[in-house]
């Protein structure tokens, strides 16, 4: 364990170090996030799931620092070029940038002009003329002193092209002098300008990037969504990007580094400076920005989208009810999917609400029938194409027991319904079958639905495509797994993507699961898992409390109290002469529990807290109670919006620049930043989230351009 390394993530976190050690040990050890966050406060002093996750993730990144540091090293003493001096710089460089520059005048590197200079002798014309500009030697006369080393047969005719490839070999120098890099990169930082201009000829193609075919702003400044948009025009080829300071500027700060004075020395040098700046130390810094630039916006539209992907994921269930699945069409007709509390397939049919009369009618006759055989308490509708008027009619009907008819987003029930999942379950049945399945189960459980598909597809990102990959595969993992182990898992009916999410688990061990669950009938208890084939000490320790066994034969299964806390809720029933299942029942003997007296090892005060709490509301579910939207019945396309009208809508993204609300119209309007709230709004996530209603006004509509304008100014909102 490097105790430099735990120190210093400490005093980025604001917390002790002994707390980052722990995390660390217990990482190391194979914990998750969410069972070191969850059940071992007392270890950690109660970090945070996000703080936790800030301590693996700094330890990969140190990890790799010494890993790149160590590697310089070696090459560098492999070649007998590692000095003392060196060596102590290498060690106290804190950034791989900073490794990167100490290492860039030792790199291995192809023929430059400037070795070409050096293999020509030229090395000590350059050494003399760069003392000289900084007052350390007296050169009064450059080309004379250049005279002695013209020669023809190595390549160097006279006495100015001696001079040449001494410039040559001086502004390779100054570009990879770590001190001059170092200036040079703070002052890209500080008055870089990201400036975009569109591609001659592109202008008709380029049409959705006009905004930015001439336009400048402060680079480090630039919101990330303006820097992923600019870079994605560039990567299509209507725009030309540049990101850097005055030229003025960044010449005035290398000669102040390596010039002292005027000489005809300080000249020669002045020249390489400017020749090596433009072809060597310019771009490069210029990459370098663009890299911090992307990366900077990366992580803010990964941001955005993983506390999106959390709020989606969080939307409340209906919970355990039968529901009439409903995946709309004009042309093929309606598919209907009767689903039991458990969410397994009963019955499918089609009908075709969309078309005449005699379709009605006979439409209306089928989900009748279909609804006196299996009573449902909701009838899911998918919010796609036809999906408003397909509310309507059900909403038209007097169905059998009343269900409550909910328009579902089905955003991501098509990826679904393709899936590998969808096949294997149901490989008999037609891809909009299986997105009717889909729509339905997202109702009853959002959370237990959007974990079978890739959260990209989920459509609540900000340029997800665009941005690193890896960067947001782990953030999203993370926000799965906090996701799924925060609600907690019914093992005897979770699918095996929802299984695999759990901590400690895993694809190989939720099919383990699935497949001793299907051989011997549902788990009687949490201890019985440790049957399943492969699931060891270990993996029982990081699941168990976030599995739950409802019925079985021990009560604290349902609950999130870990079967290694089990002792203490026993001592307590004992003192309390009543059984576990009576003390979960009565919270009149809860009351007469004495915490003070179970204060002992592992139980500390953080786990007694926890255990109490659960004690009162064993296996509560934290998602917030199922509240279905009602759009407006008069307004089902974009053609029926009129500017002024205020209606009730559901927010389905959020950006960096406001939010997306669907009003029932198949296009979702834009809450612009600036008509959140009669006050300003820095940012659009702390107001609004994703599945939260609200009530909005139509302020623009651009029916051609299919683009809604909204505010919920002056409106009954949060904010």
């Amino acid at each position: 364990m490097n105790e430099i390394h735990i120190g210093r993530i400490a005093g980025e976190l604001g917390v002790k170090p002994g707390q980052v050690k722990a995390a660390a040990e217990l990482l190391q050890d194979g914990g998750t996030v969410p069972f070191i966050a969850r059940y071992r406060k007392e270890a950690t002093g109660a970090l945070d799931e996000v703080q936790i996750a800030r301590v693996r993730d700094r330890l990969e990144q140190l990890a790799e620092l010494d890993k790149r540091r160590e590697a310089v090293m070696r090459s560098l003493e492999d070649r007998g070029l590692l000095t003392e001096e060196l060596k102590t710089a290498l060690e106290a460089a804190e950034t791989l940038t900073r490794v990167e520059d100490l290492y860039l005048p030792f790199r291995p590197k192809r023929r430059t002009r400037a070795s070409i200079a050096a293999e020509r002798g030229l090395e000590p014309l350059a050494d003399l003329l760069m003392a000289a500009a900084a007052g350390k030697a007296d050169c009064p006369d450059p080309l004379a002193a250049a005279e002695a080393f013209a020669d023809p047969e190595k390549g160097v005719p006279d006495a100015e092209a001696a001079l040449a490839g001494a410039r040559d070999i001086a502004a390779e120098r100054i570009s990879e002098d770590p001190s001059a890099r170092h200036v040079l990169r703070r002052l890209f930082v500080r008055k870089g300008v990201f400036a975009s201009r569109v591609v001659k000829g592109k202008e008709e193609d380029g049409a959705k990037y006009r905004d930015y075919f001439d336009w400048k702003e402060p680079a480090v400044k630039a919101p990330s969504h303006r820097i992923l948009a600019a870079f994605r025009g560039e990567a299509e080829g209507f725009l030309a990007l540049s990101f850097a300071p005055p030229e003025a500027d960044a010449l005035a700060a290398l000669e102040e580094l390596f010039v002292k004075g005027e000489s005809p020395a300080a000249e020669q040098v002045k020249a390489a400076l400017k020749d090596g700046y433009a072809r060597l130390a310019g771009p490069s810094m210029e990459t370098e920005l663009r890299a911090v630039l992307k990366k900077k916006a990366d992580e803010a539209a990964v941001a955005v989208f993983a506390r999106n992907v959390r709020e989606v994921l969080m939307e409340p269930p209906l919970g355990q009810k039968a529901v009439l699945a409903v995946d709309p069409g004009f042309r093929t007709g309606c598919k209907l999917a009767v689903l039991d509390p458990q969410g397994a397939l009963l019955e499918t049919a089609v009908i075709y609400p969309l078309r005449g009369k005699n379709d009605q009618e006979n439409a209306a006759g089928t989900v009748k029938d279909l609804l006196s055989r299996y009573p449902v308490e909701a009838v899911a509708v998918g919010n796609g194409t036809g999906g408003r008027e397909t509310e309507a009619f059900f909403r038209s009907l007097d169905l059998p027991g009343n269900p409550v008819v909910v328009l579902v987003n089905e955003s991501g029930a098509s990826v679904y319904s393709a899936s590998e999942a969808a096949r294997e379950e149901f490989p008999d049945q037609d891809l909009t079958v299986r997105g009717a399945v889909s729509i339905g189960r997202r109702l009853q459980d959002p959370l237990a639905e959007l974990v079978k598909i890739d959260p990209k597809s989920i459509g609540v990102g900000q340029y997800q495509h665009d941005v690193d990959q890896k960067l947001l595969k782990s953030a999203l993992d993370d926000v799965v797994s906090s996701c799924v182990n925060r609600v907690g898992v019914e093992v005897n009916t979770a699918s095996r993507q929802l299984l695999t999410a759990v901590s400690g688990i895993g694809p190989a061990l939720a099919a383990s699961i699935v497949a001793y669950r299907q051989e011997n009938g549902p788990f009687a208890c949490r201890a019985e898992l440790k049957k399943v084939p492969r699931l060891g000490p270990k993996a029982f320790e990081q699941a168990a409390g976030f599995l739950r066994i409802r019925g079985g034969t021990e009560p604290l299964d349902a609950s999130a109290v870990h079967p290694e806390s089990y002792g203490v809720v026993r001592a307590m029933a004992k003192d309390l002469g009543c059984t576990v299942a009576e003390l979960l029942a009565d919270a009149n003997l809860r009351r007469r529990i004495d915490p003070k007296r179970y204060l002992d090892g592992p139980t500390g005060e953080f786990t007694l807290k926890d255990i109490l709490e659960e004690l009162e509301k064993p296996g509560r579910d934290p998602r917030q109670t199922f509240d279905p939207v009602l759009f407006s019945p008069e307004v089902r396309t974009i053609a029926d919006l009129r500017v002024g009208m205020e209606l009730a809508g559901i927010v389905t993204n959020v950006t960096a620049f406001g939010a997306f609300v669907d009003i029932g119209v198949h296009q979702d309007g834009l809450v612009h930043v600036s008509e959140m709230a009669r006050n300003y709004v820095k940012n659009p996530a702390e107001f609004v989230r994703p599945g939260q209603r609200v009530r909005v006004r139509v302020i623009a509509i651009d029916e051609s351009r299919k683009r809604i304008g909204l505010s919920m100014k002056e409106l009954s909102n949060p904010g």
